[in-house]
């Protein structure tokens, strides 16, 4: 248990705290991320198949939110969002890198004149930690230990082997001829020295992300968990993929299994908290980057519609889950969405991080704990950072949510949405169906018209990307009132 340390400390004004009340309001912090992940693919969200208990547990001792979003329905901008709490397109981050070696070779990744999350934690007095799939740039000025983690394990590129070796009697793999095995241009790294991982990949994610946890029990921590399942390449031990004898697709019975380690993860994470007695000192937070890669067939969103590189609801919707024993009340379900943007000024007011105006106006998410406790003081920040985007006919409450990659994008505003897809657009009404299959937008222009009018508004205020994508990807999809069209998309 983090100790409780007696002594005063005087504030401005001539109040006095205790340092133990001091610490209290500075929860630990843990975001755990999954890569790849269906909104369906968590039971706490209505799994059709699979298990992960665990998981679900953060909804009964917290916060569900039916309407989490990401900002990219691809890895690595989504990623760059969520870690500077801001729109990429604001600082040219729109596109994937395009592999490890273009990525190394031209110095891609998240700029560093944009500070991320754990910089102004370390700033706060956080330790920080993480643990995972790195994927903001792999130059040495861009290295997690130079972008304000203390202790790294994981790697840097967008994907990796789950396994060291290039057999292993208990591998189980799909959509591959045969185990990889790992490289010397993407090795797992401790810090920044290569070392030899033997265990499964997810299994030694959770490993290090526990001893991290052991190490700090008695620091204010930042622990940063992204785990790169089930992303491919589709590997499982067989003790996951024994688990599941029901599921007869071999590729989904992978996947499945994959996603059962990353949920043993964080039951293992869960429980090293208890056990050190700062459970409820700690806010909890479970999502994912982007939605299931459909195209692997070994997964799906629906009810939602379509997947990841889309901007449609099974691309850009997740799983956010949030639990906070001494801040957020248990088994709540909230509908109002949030944005994974939203992390970053949610960490920072709890953590006390001091800000000026200036650096809170950067922000394009808000508070998602005041949203839960204090959703009047949250409306008020909304309507002041986003009122030069909301069309007057809208509640001015709602916030808008934009998507953009490249020639596609969207926007929701209150349940409304509309997507873009090139010179195609559709519009939605979430509030009667998530599964976005009835195309409104000829028979509501105005409300069309003001959502062009707020995507165009804010689109004016991002940047050029910082470079081209090196992928135009050619997406099948079956579109709402049009048929199965092929809807290039940049990657």
């Amino acid at each position: 248990m983090r100790a409780q340390t007696s002594g005063f400390i005087a504030c401005a004004g001539g109040a006095v705290l205790t340092v133990s009340a001091l610490s209290a309001e500075k929860p630990n912090i843990v975001l755990i991320v999954a890569d790849d992940l269906g909104y369906p693919d968590i039971c706490a969200y209505g799994c059709t198949s699979g298990r992960t208990p665990h998981i679900d547990s953060l909804a009964d001792r917290g916060v569900k939110f039916t309407d989490g979003y990401v900002s990219a329905p691809i890895c690595r901008p989504s990623r760059a969002g969520m870690l500077t709490g801001r729109y990429q397109q604001r600082f040219g981050h729109e596109f994937n890198a395009g592999g490890q070696a273009r990525s190394h070779r031209m110095g891609l990744g998240t700029p560093a004149s944009e500070t991320l999350l754990p910089a102004y934690l370390k700033s706060a007095g956080y330790a920080t930690g993480m643990s995972g799939k790195w994927h903001l740039g792999s130059i040495d000025a861009l290295h997690p230990l130079n972008r304000g983690f203390d202790e790294f394990f994981g790697f840097l590129h967008g994907a990796n082997a789950y396994f060291d070796q290039k057999s292993r009697t208990d591998a189980v793999f799909a959509n591959a001829k045969g185990l990889r095995g790992r490289g010397p241009v993407n090795p797992i790294l401790r810090g920044h020295e290569p070392v030899h991982e033997k265990e499964y990949l997810t299994d030694a994610l959770t490993r290090e992300a526990v001893a991290f946890i052991e190490r700090h029990a008695d620091d204010p921590f930042f622990l940063y968990v992204p785990y790169n399942a089930p992303h491919t390449p589709l590997e499982a031990t067989r003790h996951y993929y024994d688990r599941f004898p029901e599921i007869e697709d071999h590729a989904t019975r992978v996947y499945k299994a994959m996603i059962s380690a990353v949920d043993d993860g964080v039951g293992a994470i869960l429980a090293t908290l208890e056990e050190h007695g700062i459970a409820d000192d700690t806010l909890t937070i479970f999502t994912a980057d982007n939605g299931c890669a459909i195209y692997t067939g070994a997964c799906t969103n629906k009810p939602l519609s379509h997947g990841k590189l889309l901007p449609f609801e099974g691309g850009v919707r997740v799983p956010f889950l949030a639990a906070w024993p001494n801040g957020l009340p248990a088994g709540r379900t909230l509908a109002t969405p949030v944005s994974t943007l939203d992390i970053v000024p949610t960490a920072i007011d709890l953590a006390g991080v001091p800000t000026t105006h200036m650096t809170r106006q950067r922000f394009d998410g808000v508070n998602f704990v005041d949203l839960v406790n204090a959703p009047a003081k949250v409306a008020k920040t909304e309507v002041a950072d986003s009122l030069k985007y909301q069309p007057l006919r809208f509640d001015p409450s709602a916030r808008p949510i934009f998507w953009r990659n490249k020639d596609n994008g969207g926007v929701r505003l209150g349940h409304w949405k509309l997507v873009r897809l090139g010179e195609l657009e559709f519009l939605f009404d979430l509030s009667t169906e998530i599964g976005e299959q009835t195309n409104l937008i000829d028979l509501k222009p105005d409300v069309a018209a003001d959502l062009r009018r707020a995507y165009d508004a804010w689109a004016r205020e991002t940047r050029a990307p910082l470079w081209p994508p090196k992928n135009i990807a050619k997406v099948p999809v079956e579109l709402p009132g049009i048929g199965n069209r092929v809807i290039d998309t940049a990657i």
